[in-house]
């Protein structure tokens, strides 16, 4: 089996390792010996101590993607563009694919799946969410048989990172940053990370195996974590609880529809998420017949990613082999993505209000006007420290959007303190 590496990076490098490293094992889980036939890279002049002939590096990617003497390619490039040409050209000319691109996926999923289709040729990406954990593959043919209600998982390990930081350590928002940038966790520009792109791009490609449904990004409700403080992490505490940012995808109980979201939530402290620290990820499912699964790993780096994509390769290779191809798309369901605002979740409120008898009635009957009914209240301070934290039960999201715009409107209520959403089970 020849293979085409696009991209060289810390992924790609450590494919090529583990491809020589493990060389003869590889042949023998495969049937035949994995070959690189060439790597494509930006720039020949970058010296890489890698053990392959220098010879086999190109800058030509879309060249070798297509060659004749290509059986499979991988790609780890990221990014949309050049990537999403050349795995059309390579599907075009019958070469499977496995790609650790989550966002070329996310936006272009159902065009590659087509192409993989109408050439009779795989298309795999167990790289493109959670790096090392085997996840996808589960979700695409261990619980093929089963009904997934609902995905809840953390899918960054720059965001757990610094709320794991800011939980033990008091930290400020600014502050965890600043450290996950310094340890090599977070980017120079941590835009994708802490805005939840890089998840919701992961909870397109989740919601679309769990539910058999076509999910773009663009389907995704995405909120970063650049608003949680160090006040809504104390609150948390205090109440049992702990921050996470989450991705989910879960079946509407009432009515045909999935809803797929990313968030910072509060969870209690006894959900297996909550102990899920620094810069790992972890996945919980919950299916029918199967019940509660949990997977736990190394979400990024280059030794977990590269690990996903040999297996992907093995199962690739085999497939070729065989003269057969593995699972393409299934998007029978064909099940609607429900808007945020019919989403229905618990929220957290914490309100800066007056000190002054009638506040709670006051701030109680905007509740009910809205038809948001409240769970708990506890009331913080005196004077011009007074507060109050609400839990609601189960709200819309448009219903407490409109609630929380009433607030502001009370004389009574000074600041709208912080607004989080609350998952995971009963506090």
């Amino acid at each position: 089996m020849r293979i085409a590496l696009l991209g060289c990076g810390v992924v790609g490098g450590e494919v090529v390792r583990l491809l020589h490293t493990h060389s003869e094992d590889l042949a023998a889980r495969v049937g035949a010996p994995l070959e690189l036939a060439g790597i494509a890279i930006r720039r020949l002049s970058v010296v890489r101590d890698l053990p392959v002939d220098p010879a086999l590096f190109t800058t030509d990617a879309e060249g070798l993607a297509t060659r004749d003497d290509v059986d499979i390619v991988v790609e780890v490039v990221g990014g949309i563009e050049p990537a999403r040409t050349w795995l059309h050209a390579a599907l075009g000319a019958g070469k499977s694919v496995v790609t650790a691109n989550k966002a070329l996926l996310a936006t272009h999923g159902a065009a590659l799946y087509g192409a993989a289709a109408d050439r009779g040729v795989d298309l795999y990406y167990e790289a493109a969410v959670a790096g090392a954990i085997p996840l996808l593959r589960p979700l695409r043919e261990s619980l093929a048989g089963d009904r997934v209600r609902r995905v809840l998982g953390i899918v960054n390990g720059t965001t757990n990172f610094i709320l794991t930081r800011m939980d033990e350590t008091g930290a400020g928002f600014a502050e965890a940053l600043d450290e996950a940038t310094t340890l090599g966790y977070a980017e120079a520009d941590p835009s994708a990370d802490i805005d939840g792109f890089d998840a919701a791009a992961k909870a397109a490609i989740i919601a679309q195996l769990a539910f058999h449904t076509r999910v773009t990004l663009a389907d995704v409700h995405r909120e970063g974590i650049g608003s949680v403080t160090a006040a809504d992490i104390a609150t948390a505490r205090a109440m049992g609880c702990t921050v996470k940012a989450l991705a989910i995808a879960e079946r509407s109980p009432d009515a045909p529809g999935v809803s797929v979201r990313v968030h910072p939530a509060m969870i209690p402290r006894s959900h297996p998420l909550a102990g899920v620290r620094e810069a790992f990820n972890a996945v919980f499912i919950e299916a029918e017949a199967a019940g509660q699964l949990m997977f736990y790993g190394r979400g990024a780096g280059g030794s977990p990613t590269a690990s996903a994509v040999l297996g992907d390769l093995v199962a690739v290779a085999r497939n070729r082999l065989a003269g057969r191809r593995g699972p393409g798309e299934s998007a029978y369901a064909d099940l609607p993505v429900l808007p945020m605002g019919a989403t229905v979740t618990r929220y957290y409120i914490n309100l800066d209000v007056t000190d002054k008898t009638g506040v709670l009635a006051s701030v109680a009957a905007a509740f009910a006007r809205q038809d948001v009914s409240i769970q708990s209240v506890r009331q913080d301070g005196h004077g011009d420290d007074a507060s109050l934290v609400l839990i609601t039960h189960t709200a819309s999201d448009a219903a407490l959007s409109a609630t929380v715009e009433e607030l502001r409107e009370l004389d009574v209520v000074r600041a709208v303190a912080g607004v989080m959403r609350v998952e995971g089970g009963e506090l």
